[in-house]
């Protein structure tokens, strides 16, 4: 039995604050090739994930907020946004589902943010997501300022 506590959640909440990235994750599925992949996401304010998609192969994606909130955003294929949802338990939105072939991005909004996420596997790094062309890369100097855009745009 894996065991999703505070402790837990405090463990890998720790090394997302410490990491150059603002986060990480954990994996509950023991090789990249299980067809359900199961992990913690930690992630902190700042941290920037290209908006992407996941599609040949075509994969569902879900996300619920343990701890903290978390911003989820679908975008249309020209980068316009299609909705979004402020993933917070204390308000009654506790998760969302992404559809095969959709853009999204998920954005930290408090610090010590949780999310648990299941996704379609099998993982392969080299065809696993399609980043968007009309946004940033990670490490793009003007990855922050297209955060700060899109939040903005959508009110927070």
């Amino acid at each position: 039995m894996i065991k999703i506590d505070e402790n837990l959640i405090e463990k890998v909440s720790s090394i997302a604050r410490s990491s150059t990235r603002k986060r990480t994750n954990l994996n509950f599925h023991d090789k990249s090739e299980a067809l359900m992949q199961r992990m913690l996401n930690a992630m902190e304010p700042g941290t920037y994930i290209q908006p992407h998609k996941h599609e040949n192969p075509d994969k569902s994606e879900a996300f619920f907020c343990l701890r903290g909130k978390i911003l989820v955003v679908e975008f249309e294929e020209n980068g316009q946004v299609r909705d979004h949802i402020l993933l917070d338990a204390s308000k009654g939105n506790y998760g969302c589902e992404i559809s095969p072939r959709t853009y999204h991005c998920i954005v930290s909004m408090e610090i010590g943010s949780v999310a648990y996420e299941l996704k379609d596997g099998p993982y392969d790094p080299t065809i696993d997501k399609h980043f968007a062309p009309w946004a940033p890369a990670e490490g793009d100097p003007n990855a922050a300022d297209y955060l700060e855009y899109l939040l903005k745009n959508l009110g927070f």
